[in-house]
């Protein structure tokens, strides 16, 4: 059965310190894939999509459609949003936590008026435990079921009372995107990928990235938005080149000219929410690098740590990994090999579109007092 489905996002377009772009477009390209009709709705001036033009110009944007030509994304005004514009004659409709409260309440008012669509409220941020007060602006009581992205974060809707229905749908890999690159020899050692961020994992960073490779001596590079001049110059001095932003959908190739990367969490995520890694390591492991990681606790079983990829316990113990990969290219192999073969029978967006159809299927539509939320 072809569905009309629509996402209201903060930008599909602009991935600029928007990691939640990623899944969107591998989510959204699955569903194309498979004959639904697809489309995303994103706010007018929305700070990701201007950062990006300001740092990288407007043909990123043509980039991005030369990339993604079948995903479609149109531009609303918050402050004149009507739903009833949007939303009539649609089946599903995902919206993320991101979007302005008065959307996302405008929308759960719509879907108790009609019964015929199903919506969800998707939470793939850590807001709910570092921001609650601006959550609590969101009424979710007309939404039909709540998709956050970890049993942690799952368990802080409860408690909270924000929704009785609250679905784990853990971030994957578009495969599609991340993949290994064919014919390409690694010209470097370490490349780091993400970006700093206000101060929610500096000491992190120079502990597992910045020092060991001081230490090492390797040669590297580092990309990502929102890095400070300090940060930067601690980058250089310890050999790793700073290379500013990257779109996504370049990050394999830049993968397959690295010989190991490192995946450093959040501090809310590694300290509040057990579970989450973000949807990096997710996408690292798909391009078939081997990958080593600052700690956080894998309390679903997402992994196979140690086989999968390498925990280190402290900086030392990272620099040690970093050489132990760099110099044993059979266990480096070895590695790669299964972490990826785990993501493509477990993590994809594939996997995470059936679970998402799934979800949908269950759900009857007739009756509103069903739906999540409702206290």
């Amino acid at each position: 059965m072809k569905l009309r489905i629509r996402f209201f996002c903060h930008s599909l377009v602009s991935d600029w310190n928007h990691g939640n772009a990623h899944f969107l477009r591998g989510v959204m390209s699955e569903l194309v894939a498979r004959g639904h009709d697809v489309q995303a709705f994103e706010p007018e001036n929305g700070w990701s999509l201007t950062n990006l033009i300001r740092e990288a110009g407007a043909e990123s944007v043509h980039e991005f459609q030369s990339r993604f030509p079948l995903l479609k994304s149109s531009f609303y005004s918050e402050q004149q949003f009507q739903p009833e514009e949007f939303l009539d004659g649609v089946d599903v409709v995902l919206v993320h936590e991101w979007t302005a409260p008065a959307v996302v309440n405008k929308i759960g008012q719509y879907r108790r008026r009609n019964s015929s669509i199903r919506a969800f409220f998707h939470d793939t941020h850590h807001r709910a435990i570092t921001a609650p007060q601006e959550l609590s602006r969101n009424d979710l009581s007309g939404y039909d079921g709540l998709l956050v992205y970890g049993n942690a974060l799952r368990e802080v809707y409860l408690q909270r009372g924000w929704g009785n229905r609250v679905h784990v749908w853990h971030e994957a890999a578009d495969t599609r995107i991340f993949h290994p690159i064919e014919g390409v020899k690694p010209d470097r050692d370490l490349v780091w990928i993400g970006n700093w961020g206000d101060e929610e994992r500096t000491q992190e960073l120079n502990e597992y990235l910045i020092e060991p490779a001081r230490k090492l001596g390797v040669s590297g590079a580092a990309y990502g938005v929102r890095y400070p001049a300090e940060a930067v110059e601690h980058l250089t001095q310890a050999g790793l080149q700073y290379g500013g932003w990257t779109p996504n959908y370049r990050v394999p190739e830049i993968f397959a000219h690295s010989r190991v990367t490192v995946h450093v969490p959040r501090r809310p995520y590694a300290a509040a929410l057990p579970g989450i890694p973000t949807i990096r390591p997710f996408e690292a492991l798909a391009c078939g690098i081997p990958l080593i990681s600052a700690p956080w606790p894998d309390v679903e079983g997402l992994f196979d740590v140690g086989g999968d990829f390498l925990m280190a316990r402290n900086g030392e113990h990272m620099a040690s990994l970093l050489k132990q990969i760099l110099y044993d290219a059979d266990f480096a192999r070895e590695l790669s090999s299964h972490g990826r073969n785990t993501v493509l029978k477990r993590h994809t967006c594939a996997h995470r579109v059936d679970q998402l159809l799934n979800i949908y299927k269950a759900i009857q539509p007739a009756k509103m007092e069903a739906a999540v939320g409702v206290n």
